[in-house]
């Protein structure tokens, strides 16, 4: 799976978030997101994190095999 396709992903899934994805080690697999959406709002940060492993859900089992959240709401 691709950096681009792993940001589309968690747009479609959390629809009117922005996402930014980095590769510290530009090596495709060891990867963050930082991602700002307006329904993380009043929610803690474990939840927050589980609403973008949720976008993400089948592609974690086997296709991704590091990725470290940053979460933030407007």
């Amino acid at each position: 799976m691709t950096i681009p396709e792993i940001q589309k992903k968690i747009e479609e899934g959390l629809p009117g978030c922005t996402v930014e994805i980095l590769d510290p080690y530009r090596d495709g697999v060891h990867i963050k997101a930082v991602v700002t959406y307006q329904g993380f709002a009043g929610k803690g940060l474990i939840e927050q994190h589980r609403m973008v492993y949720a976008t993400l859900k089948e592609e974690l089992k086997e296709e991704i095999h590091a990725l470290a959240l940053e979460t933030r709401s407007e």
